[in-house]
């Protein structure tokens, strides 16, 4: 199996890509936003997809969607054939989407809005952490994306400020936040250590 990065090579396969999505949608009665080909095809052109094959079969697909100037991104329209399912192939697109994504886009806020309880595992696995809406992204064009889905009318009633998607946050700079707080934690340990190993040496 090999996940890569889309290119217009792989325009090829953008139909396949919308039918197993809608086909997904049916079967499990959710809400999802369709995409055309012709939008899956964009995406693959502009190096904004991942793509799972075997061989030259279709196996799983994901996209990155750019928002509020670069600010946000989006990893959507993650699915697997039905042919690859329960085998751990969806985590496997999905986070090589995340490292896509965190490697074009360094200083972007990753979100993701999603039903699925299965996403929501990844995305918290991948550091993502539940959000209110008014966190994500305030593009209309996004939320106009949403129209398709069959639950629109209720993120149009409640001011799009919820609705039966959960909303998932990844922010950079937190983590980097984190991540210097830990360093400093560490090296003031090692300071102490160190510190205390000279007292020792100078009382004997």
């Amino acid at each position: 199996m090999d996940i890569v990065i889309a290119d217009k090579s792989h325009s090829k396969y953008a139909e396949i890509i919308c039918e197993t999505i809608a086909e997904s949608a049916a079967v499990r009665g959710t809400g999802i936003a369709r995409r055309t080909p012709e939008y899956i095809t964009t995406k693959m052109e502009n190096g904004n997809a991942v793509i799972a094959l075997d061989g030259d079969k279709f196996a799983g697909f994901c996209y990155i969607e750019k928002w509020g100037h670069g600010k946000f991104v989006a990893n959507s329209g993650l699915i697997v054939h039905p042919d690859y399912r329960n085998a751990g192939l969806a985590k496997k697109i999905k986070h090589k989407v995340f490292q896509h994504s965190r490697n074009k886009f360094p200083d972007a806020k990753v979100f993701s809005i999603t039903t699925g309880l299965a996403v929501m595992k990844m995305n918290t696995d991948l550091g993502y952490k539940p959000v209110p809406f008014s966190e994500l992204t305030d593009d209309p064009t996004f939320w106009d994306g949403c129209q398709t889905c069959r639950n629109y009318d209720v993120l149009t009633r409640t001011n799009r400020k919820m609705c039966l998607c959960t909303g998932m946050l990844y922010d950079p700079k937190e983590k980097e936040h984190k991540h210097k707080k830990i360093k400093e934690k560490v090296f003031n340990r090692l300071k102490h250590i160190k510190e205390t190993m000279f007292l020792k040496k100078d009382k004997k």
